[in-house]
């Protein structure tokens, strides 16, 4: 399985069918299908391997599904433990089982297995704005009865851009579309009691015998059969209430079958065990805990924490959380030997997520290394302990603290330094510092803290906002009094007590 979180991405079968993909959706490939899958540049993708044994039922074709926002961190951690599946675990994330839902439903799929169409099922929806647009008003009242270019006049774009929409975004032309729409409208009409010539009317039928036929065509029964077997509320003034809202402009509830929002993510635990790599593992959603030898840390979203090779490590989170794997590496590619933890932003999720995927499935952009997140990791650890420079407790300046320390590196104008007398004066009785000091110190740690990570003295230089590595190296030795490699080479010798 695979879907798109962000941009979009391809497969190709081997019979030669491509598939593109879109963000908010995803394909179903059964077991035994060859195939090519890439994405586009800025793309993010989440192939996901399901056990055949887990999906009893699924479609044994390739199957094109809708991804709802609500679905998301459902999907991603369906994915999550698809990677650490062949680790001992006690509780699974989510049910893989209920990916059959999943893909019955967000796609609808219109066709019974005796070929006719489900009664009563509206087609899905086009994505595009303008095709959903004329989707909406279609449904409010389906007796509408314009044609393709005069919706397409309506909606501001061109009758073939319409068409096209609603082809490749629901599988159906227009015509289709509006008709399995219109026979819908019919079904519950016809479920609250109404009479069969009315209904035809209603949901835009021209006469009681094409009414009659296409339902028969689509349905595999007469209108009047399905009304004597529908279903009836207990209410019917429930069913008659969806007719005056179609009159007034309200939207119907789609019965789509979507499935229960109980759909939910469960908690896990990695039972103890002593990994043979570094692991970088990263609290995507929630809370959690860590285990590594006799110690236990306990974790907030947007954490992460390498835990390390050689060592006995469990973790756990509870319900609703999600826990996922940023990095493997050989202990010959990072020699890790204590639990080192760093805080993300929000802002990191989606590159995060990017990275994980990349080095955990073969949908790895080329020359992709995954040793980088080191050097990402260490930074983001710098940036978290440069915040340990006196920062001023009033609010206006510390906000031009914080951005400052966001931006530390970035070409920053004059202007957004040029901050008010006031915020000068809090530097200097919050902090000690005037304003230009402050950013000094600031950028020293910053730098102090990259160079003990074993970063290059000129990569630092560019890091912290230096356009060239001989200043940089002379206000390191002003400001330390020692050069920025003596700094490195003296601390790289000493021990460091793990990082917390």
């Amino acid at each position: 399985m695979m879907w798109v979180h962000t941009g979009q991405a391809h497969v190709r079968l081997a019979d030669g069918q491509e598939h593109r993909v879109e963000s908010g959706t995803g394909i179903w490939l059964p077991p035994g299908s060859d195939h090519d899958m890439w994405t586009e540049p800025g793309s993010l993708a989440f192939p996901t391997w399901v056990s055949p044994t887990d999906v009893p039922g699924a479609p044994a074709r390739a199957t094109r599904f809708t991804v709802s926002d609500s679905r998301r961190n459902w999907l991603i951690a369906q994915y999550a433990y698809a990677l650490t599946r062949s680790s001992p675990s006690i509780g699974r994330q989510v049910s893989p089982g209920d990916l059959v839902t999943l893909l019955d439903h967000t796609q609808p799929r219109l066709q019974g297995r005796d070929g006719a169409v489900e009664p009563g099922r509206y087609p899905p929806m086009p994505r595009s704005a303008t095709a959903r647009k004329v989707a909406r008003e279609i449904l409010r009242d389906p007796a509408l009865d314009q044609t393709v270019a005069e919706w397409a006049a309506l909606a501001s774009c061109s009758p073939n851009t319409l068409r096209r929409d609603f082809l490749g975004q629901t599988g159906m032309t227009f015509a289709q579309w509006r008709t399995l729409c219109r026979l819908a409208a019919a079904c519950e009409l016809l479920a609250a009691g109404y009479d069969v010539g009315m209904v035809a009317a209603r949901a835009g039928f021209a006469t009681r015998n094409g009414f009659t036929r296409a339902f028969r065509e689509h349905h595999g029964m007469t209108p009047r059969d399905f009304a004597a077997t529908a279903p009836h509320p207990d209410d019917p003034r429930g069913q008659r209430r969806v007719v005056a809202d179609r009159r007034t402009g309200a939207t119907p509830h789609l019965r789509t079958g979507a499935p229960a929002s109980s759909q939910s993510v469960h908690a896990t635990r990695i039972e103890p065990t002593v990994i043979e790599y570094n692991v970088l593992s990263w609290i995507y959603r929630g809370e959690g805990w860590a285990r590594v030898g006799e110690t236990t840390y306990p974790r907030r979203g947007g954490e992460a924490i390498w835990l390390p090779a050689g060592q006995e490590n469990e973790t756990g989170v509870p319900e609703g959380a999600v826990e996922l794997p940023i990095s493997v590496l050989d202990p010959d590619d990072a020699r890790i030997t204590e639990p080192l933890r760093a805080r993300f932003p929000p802002s990191w999720e989606t590159y995060l997520l990017w990275c994980s995927v990349s080095t955990n499935t073969l949908l790895r952009p080329e020359g992709y290394d995954p040793r980088h997140i080191l050097d990402v990791f260490s930074e983001q650890v710098a940036l978290e302990r440069a915040r340990t420079v006196p920062m001023p407790r009033s609010p206006r300046a510390r906000e031009s603290a914080i951005d400052y320390l966001r931006r530390i590196g970035s070409t920053i104008g004059s202007s957004a330094l040029d901050v008010p007398r006031d915020v000068h004066g809090a530097f200097r009785r919050e902090t000690g510092m005037s304003f230009a000091r402050w950013r000094q110190a600031a950028r020293m740690r910053l730098a102090r803290n990259l160079l003990a990570g074993g970063t290059r003295p000129g990569a630092v230089a560019s890091r912290v906002g230096y356009t060239h590595a001989s200043n940089f190296s002379r206000a390191f030795n002003q400001f330390h009094g020692l050069s920025p490699r003596e700094y490195q080479e003296q601390e790289l010798d000493a021990p460091h007590p793990p990082m917390g």
